[in-house]
């Protein structure tokens, strides 16, 4: 039989169970009562790529989210998995608590920033508006779009990505890394560049890369789309019969900077670039054309164009002789002077 008084030694001692529950609900006040360790204004946190989460806590205490680092950092040894917060841009809400702040730093999607690239931008501007929108560097985008290891992950057989980088209007996340974003923009072409346009390509004996060369010349010729496969047709033309392409653009690209009027001094200049000097297409895209330029190369118009020059109106004017782009290069220069 059990005496009385072993009995009494097994009853929960109520002091004891007393303490257990004040510190019980101690603990669930800290880190769940609203407002008191943070701001009673929405804040705003912006979190780079390699910040730890000590810097995290000091910048919020720097910007009045938090009053004190501790009780976050006590809440985070409590719940480590808080820990993890994604780089982004947070708008904080007021008067949250402990828990509730780092779990809504931990588990917040990452903004997103809508990005125009328009068509014939560079490998370099594309890098310079990224890195205006995104929580990146324009150098460090250039670096990631020239890594052999991304280039070969996506097939592409070129010094860089320049050419695939299809234009458009895209959600990034605001703290997409460079590799990101580069391997987002090739894999936007890969989707528009499907196997039946390959073939075409293919039956007209261009690689991609060739390909895109080509729509980069055209792209950076005209912004007419209704111009597309004329401009291309007198390149292929051109390229059928052995004849230089003589594209200015090419030139623009070989001499780098900003584009200018080019001179008859700069068709000289010494780059497998310039088409004034070598035959063929230059070692690759000029630019990053979009569905318009590279559609016109897959079909452009049946001509027997071999040149063509500005309207001074916005268009061109094209010829199949020298005759004939003589008489246009006439009324280009006519419309000029009036």
């Amino acid at each position: 039989m059990t005496s009385k008084k072993n009995h009494r030694h097994r009853r929960a001692n109520p002091l004891l169970l007393g303490t257990g529950v004040t510190a019980l609900l101690a603990l669930l006040a800290f880190l769940f009562l609203p407002g008191s360790n943070t701001s009673t204004k929405t804040t705003r946190l912006i979190v780079h790529r390699g910040m730890g989460f000590r810097t995290i806590l000091a910048e919020m205490q720097r910007n009045g989210t938090i009053h004190q680092a501790w009780p976050t950092l006590v809440t985070a040894s409590i719940v480590p998995r808080v820990r993890h917060i994604k780089p982004g841009r947070y708008v904080i809400p007021p008067g949250m608590s402990n828990f509730g702040l780092m779990f809504y730093l931990h588990s917040h999607p990452q903004d997103e920033v809508r990005v125009t690239l328009p068509e014939g931008l560079d490998l370099t501007h594309v890098a310079k508006i990224l890195s205006r929108k995104l929580d990146m560097d324009s150098t460090a985008f250039m670096a990631a779009a020239s890594d052999q290891k991304l280039l070969a992950k996506h097939g592409i057989n070129a010094r860089n990505a320049e050419g695939y980088l299809f234009p458009g209007t895209y959600n990034f996340a605001w703290a997409s890394t460079p590799e990101e974003a580069a391997g987002f923009l090739i894999g936007r072409f890969k989707h528009f560049y499907t196997e039946s346009l390959n073939n075409v390509a293919a039956r007209q004996g261009l690689t991609t890369t060739e390909l895109l060369t080509m729509a980069s010349i055209v792209e950076a010729e005209t912004p007419l789309n209704a111009e597309k496969p004329f401009v291309a047709s007198v390149y292929l033309n051109r390229l059928q019969k052995g004849m230089r392409l003589q594209a200015d653009p090419t030139v623009q690209y070989a001499l780098g900077g900003t584009a200018r009027r080019l001179y008859y001094k700069d068709l000289t200049a010494d780059s497998p670039y310039n088409t004034y000097r070598h035959k063929g297409l230059p070692p690759g895209p000029i630019c990053n054309p979009g569905e318009a330029s590279i559609l016109a190369v897959l079909h452009p118009a049946e001509t027997q164009f071999l040149y063509f020059v500005a309207t001074g109106k916005g268009g061109h004017y094209f010829a199949a002789s020298l005759a004939e782009h003589a008489r246009n290069i006439a009324k280009y220069r006519n419309a000029r002077s009036n």
